[in-house]
């Protein structure tokens, strides 16, 4: 399926062939990825859990975001509220738009099945460009406070690794139609 198109860029839904393509190239970037994390997603895709979305960009895969529209994680885990997971643009493709589109198609599908949507940011600097931008696109803390390991810190808990388990919940109101 096709949620968005333009001269440049296209959001379509993940095939297997995306797997390589962004384990491959999240590898060249530096990143730590498997191949696993995109074929867990195609099969929750494929069991009607998720929504996997991939933006190419001139005919070349870019980016990638999933819509769990029921999700059973986190601050909001079990409420019949979608959450945006694992969203990412590939650091050559960045600065282009992509990340903006692929986050108006997951709000879009999200919008599907209720009028809020969650997701949670790491805290490392390695996600601050992810951050200011959910800021910027109206996402707000749920009060919940840092989690860690899906579970939330207690006050004063001490927390030894910044890694991508440490996270902060955000929430958003979607416009209705």
């Amino acid at each position: 399926m096709i949620y968005y198109q333009d001269k440049d860029i296209v959001i379509r839904n993940m095939v297997p062939a995306d797997a390589q393509i962004f384990t491959d190239g999240e590898i060249a970037q530096g990143w730590h990825a498997t191949v696993e994390k995109y074929e867990m997603r195609l099969r929750d895709q494929a069991a009607g859990k998720a929504v996997s979305l991939v933006a190419e960009y001139r005919g070349s895969p870019a980016g990638y975001v999933n819509v769990y529209p029921d999700s059973t994680w986190g601050a909001f885990g079990n409420r019949g509220l979608p959450e945006i997971v694992d969203f990412g643009v590939l650091q050559k493709y960045q600065r282009r738009g992509i990340g903006t589109k692929l986050m108006d198609a997951a709000e879009q599908v999200a919008a599907r099945y209720a009028d809020t949507v969650y997701l949670c940011v790491g805290l490392h600097n390695g996600y601050g460009s992810a951050q200011r931008m959910y800021v910027k696109r109206g996402y707000i803390p749920d009060g919940s406070g840092v989690w860690y390991r899906d579970k939330p810190c207690t006050p004063y808990d001490t927390i030894y690794t910044n890694d991508d388990d440490l996270v902060l919940y955000l929430s958003k109101r979607l416009a209705t139609s």
